[in-house]
């Protein structure tokens, strides 16, 4: 793991353009990851292995690719002298990428020792439970600064922090326009976090703006300003938070990281770290289970996925990034966020994947998946399904002894056991109740769903 001392700019040192590779991405929260075996990650088009170092206690992302015959490390497994083996013909390697054994290898051999006998390894270090990479130069990574939520290392102890992850069908770039434009809260989220009353006109305003990002001001804030002014931070090239500190209810950031997997494909690191004026509110988000937290985090997530999947594609259609401001109107300052952001990444040719085409496009099944997407690589959500299966299975098996004993029961008492049958029959019932009500709740670990509350018709 490296200490970053922050002398070296992000984005590299052409002051003309930003160097998408010369920066640190988080990749993975460090409590989803497995000590016991290694988990697969793509960035910008670049395939990695993460795997924990038991002999240095240290988590090594290493490319997902053995020297010999190219096979992907992450199908192999830690071995027991503490190292990846690769899963084809079992060569093994250490921390640092050295070849510490080839099985093939004759006797006083030392094929091993060569260069071309080692593996990749990129620079890796842990800041505020995040694992971030550093893609670009290694010799860059510890003079680089790792973009955190500064608020957060002031009173550390006083902040609680909901997070989330998901894998999304489209850019990092897409993300980060959509992430910080506030004006579209109230209507795509409405009945979710939003209401469409709460739409009103917005005074931005940019406090100030270089190649390394801006930072703009809300002065009347969200709810029309009943809770008080709101600044929004950029920090090149992925990450950005709004800071929110109301009088009633205390201080509010919402921060996300995108980090580019490749073209229309990045994952979201949400954080929602919330610093309140009183102790009520932490009790109960600290009382609200992890993973039914990330189910209704998935549900805003899937506000908007299908649109903004359509809309890159259409940009794209136009001229991209370049021609933005001929492709969309932006006739008020409620865009201004957006306008400096897409102005950024064409004066600093920030987009990683300029001019490629995106993927195939995919039904809207595919796009609300919600098991690949989060479900299968976070710790906390596999568990809660699996419990919830075996609860499941639990509450099927109690209902089919109750029924089972309802016409045994009536049998051999016959009209005395209306009470204790009237009973059972209630309880088979709820029984039944309670693994259909499951069924749907696993069904929220699969599959998102495709009527959004903003079209239902509903009134909060």
């Amino acid at each position: 793991m490296l200490t970053s001392t922050a002398t070296h700019p992000v984005g590299g040192t052409d002051i003309d353009r930003f160097d998408c590779r010369q920066v640190w991405y988080p990749i993975y929260y460090v409590k989803d990851l497995d000590k016991k075996q290694p988990q697969r990650f793509t960035l910008l088009e670049e395939d990695l292995v993460i795997w924990w170092d038991k002999n240095q206690q240290e988590w090594r992302v290493f490319e997902d690719k053995c020297p010999h015959r190219l096979a992907p490390l992450s199908e192999g497994r830690l071995n027991e002298s503490g190292h990846l083996e690769c899963p084809y013909h079992g060569w093994s390697f250490s921390g640092g990428g050295n070849c510490e054994f080839i099985p093939q290898q004759p006797e006083n051999s030392q094929a091993n020792t060569s260069r071309r006998a080692c593996v990749r390894s990129f620079p890796t270090a842990i800041r505020q439970g995040l694992l971030f990479v550093y893609a670009g130069n290694p010799e860059n990574a510890p003079l680089t600064a790792i973009p955190i939520i500064e608020p957060m290392e002031e009173d550390a102890d006083a902040w609680i922090c909901l997070d989330t992850f998901r894998d999304l069908p489209y850019s990092a770039v897409t993300l980060i326009e959509n992430i910080i434009d506030s004006s579209h809260v109230p209507y795509t989220h409405h009945l979710t976090i939003g209401n469409r009353a709460n739409a009103a006109p917005m005074e931005l305003e940019i406090i100030e703006s270089n190649r390394q990002g801006f930072k703009g001001i809300w002065p009347e804030g969200p709810r029309k300003g009943k809770l008080g002014q709101q600044y929004s931070n950029f920090i090149a090239p992925g990450f950005i938070y709004h800071d929110l500190t109301s009088e009633k209810f205390g201080r509010t950031l919402t921060a996300v990281y995108a980090t580019p997997i490749r073209q229309g494909e990045c994952r979201l690191f949400a954080r929602f770290p919330f610093k309140f004026n009183s102790k009520l509110p932490k009790f109960f988000i600290k009382l609200t289970p992890t993973w039914y937290s990330h189910i209704n985090q998935n549900a805003i997530l899937e506000d908007d996925q299908i649109f903004l999947y359509y809309q890159e594609r259409y940009l794209q259609a136009q001229g991209d990034s370049r021609n933005f401001s001929q492709a969309c109107y932006l006739p008020t300052k409620a865009d201004l966020f957006v306008f400096e952001y897409r102005n950024w990444v064409n004066q600093y040719q920030a987009d990683p994947f300029a001019g490629q085409p995106f993927p195939p496009r995919q039904s809207k099944e595919i796009l609300l998946e919600r098991y690949h997407s989060h479900t299968k690589n976070c710790a906390v959500c596999q568990g809660a399904l699996k419990n919830i299966n075996r609860l499941r299975g639990l509450t099927l098996a109690i209902a089919i002894v109750l029924g089972l004993s309802l016409p045994l029961l009536a049998l051999i008492f016959g009209q005395s056991a209306l009470l204790p049958v009237t009973v059972l029959t209630a309880l088979t019932v709820l029984m039944v109740a309670v693994y259909w009500r499951l069924g749907e709740l696993i069904k929220q670990f699969y599959q998102g769903r495709e009527l959004l509350p903003r079209n239902t018709g509903k009134k909060r």
